[in-house]
């Protein structure tokens, strides 16, 4: 198992990442709160899980060990798998995800795409003791703003690679963008896209 990668940012997307270790470029899935966390640094650390499938094999990387370990308990129920996981964790943080379970908030878990009813509730019920037990954690990722146009393509570029056809994705960031005018963040703006889709 990959546990970590440590080398330099040759692409940086909201979905992904390619890192260059060793003369080798690594394509890394990566959450919105991981992107936000690496837009100013070259130099990273991501933490990793190398996830292998019948006909893939994938490296999901994260900025804070919280990250992956909410990333682990999601894909290890069943009905999730890691691009539902990545996808609730670019829409909420791991202290959201973390909270919204012991609350017993089905309606915020099934907001997030790929979710539905009866998976809501299986991530509540095999989750809500153990996170109960352990107490919330701590959010340290933050957002900067960016010009409307190319805030627009970047969640668009982003919501496209988590599976939304063009059409709606388009829809949904400009009632967003309409709303909010310039007061949002890439991160804000996925995240209300990914919540409302």
């Amino acid at each position: 198992m990959i546990s970590y990668l440590k080398g330099s940012i040759i692409e940086l997307e909201p979905t992904h990442l390619i890192i260059e270790v060793g003369g080798v470029g690594y394509h890394v899935i990566i959450p919105m709160s991981t992107y936000d966390a690496f837009k100013s640094q070259k130099e990273v650390k991501v933490l990793t899980h190398f996830h292998v499938k019948e006909d893939s094999q994938t490296l999901y990387g994260f900025y804070l060990p919280e990250e992956r370990t909410v990333f682990l308990d999601l894909i290890g129920i069943s009905g999730i798998g890691p691009s539902t996981a990545i996808g609730m964790l670019s829409a909420m943080n791991p202290n959201e995800i973390k909270s919204s379970i012991v609350a017993e908030n089905v309606k915020q878990i099934q907001s997030i795409k790929g979710i539905g009813g009866k998976t809501a509730q299986r991530v509540i019920l095999e989750l809500k003791d153990r996170y109960k037990k352990e107490g919330l954690i701590t959010e340290s990722t933050q957002s900067s703003g960016v010009s409307n146009n190319s805030l627009r393509n970047e969640a668009l570029s982003a919501l496209i690679n988590l599976g939304f056809a063009k059409n709606s994705a388009e829809k949904v960031i400009d009632k967003i963008l309409q709303a909010n005018k310039e007061n949002i963040t890439l991160e804000q703006l996925i995240k209300q896209a990914l919540k409302s889709a």
